[in-house]
């Protein structure tokens, strides 16, 4: 359920360089899939999933196109809990206010779909920083999460959003399976084994015990 717009602003805070530690997420983006709309080219949102320590090139951003509205959906390679969103948006009429984060869609929440899906949060973002803010996340809402959409709205100016860097902290949870992936277990018993083989065994008359 989204969160209070105002607690989730106050709760945000300038991110410093705690960033660089294990608990940043870029290695597990799979940036290659890194998608947006409202962009002039789609794929150029990956730009802003930049490196900690290129957090600061500015050279590097994505603008909004036909108006201050845009999504970014950003799929991981694993399977993450994710505690905070680490973000440096444009300055002055180029600043985003809002933005709303959807959680574990297998494809990118398109502008159709934004009315008439909840996100997981609804978030006031700070006006006038200069560098990258931290906002803290609801983490019961982020246990296992496999990809974002992003929704970044209602700029200062009106007609243009623009984002320079995109990056999130937390710790990963398992490695992401094909959903017609099967799990191999080792099977030191017929009640350890997978279930098609405890299937065989009971057929054969071995008894076996469910888990």
């Amino acid at each position: 359920m989204p969160s209070n717009d105002s607690d989730t602003a106050n709760n945000s805070l300038a991110a410093d360089l705690s960033g660089t530690d294990a608990s940043n997420l870029f290695r597990v983006i799979d940036r290659d899939n890194v998608y947006g709309l409202n962009l002039t080219v789609p794929e150029d949102a990956k730009q802003v999933i930049k490196p900690w320590d290129e957090r600061e090139d500015n050279a590097k951003y994505i603008d909004s196109n036909v108006d201050d509205q845009l999504i970014i959906h950003i799929p991981f390679t694993q399977n993450v809990r994710i505690r905070s969103v680490l973000i440096k948006m444009g300055r002055g009429e180029l600043t985003p206010r809002h933005l709303r984060i959807y959680a574990n869609h297998s494809t990118i929440v398109d502008f159709s779909d934004i009315e008439s899906t909840k996100p997981q949060l609804n978030i006031s973002l700070l006006e006038g920083e200069t560098g990258v803010v931290e906002y803290p996340l609801r983490v019961a809402s982020f246990v296992s999460v496999h990809s974002l959409s992003l929704f970044f709205s209602e700029s200062v100016g009106g007609d243009n959003s623009r984002i320079y860097f995109i990056g999130f902290k937390g710790d990963m949870r398992s490695v992401k399976r094909e959903a017609n992936s099967r799990l191999e277990v080792p099977a030191p018993n017929a009640a350890d084994a997978p279930l098609s083989e405890r299937a065989s065994h009971k057929a054969s008359g071995m008894q076996t015990t469910a888990r």
